[in-house]
């Protein structure tokens, strides 16, 4: 049975592209955000680029989003 996780954590970010979060804050506090595939995203601070990004699985990352919207995390 395949870990999806050791997967995520394979998977090469060299080439991955960033944006901003939407919830990030104006004091130059950012959260940056990648697309990864099939639906997952890994999540870094921007201003520490180089140190090693969470990643999540599609269903990880809609309970993580699904808990700061309703303001549990």
């Amino acid at each position: 049975m395949n870990d999806p996780r050791a997967e995520l954590y394979a998977y090469d970010l060299t080439d991955a592209i960033w944006r901003k979060a939407s919830a990030s804050g104006a004091e130059h506090d950012c959260v940056e955000v990648a697309a990864l595939p099939d639906g997952a995203r890994a999540v870094r601070d921007s201003k520490n680029p180089i140190s090693e990004p969470l990643r999540f699985t599609a269903p990880g990352w809609a309970a993580f989003r699904h808990g700061i919207i309703a303001g549990n995390l």
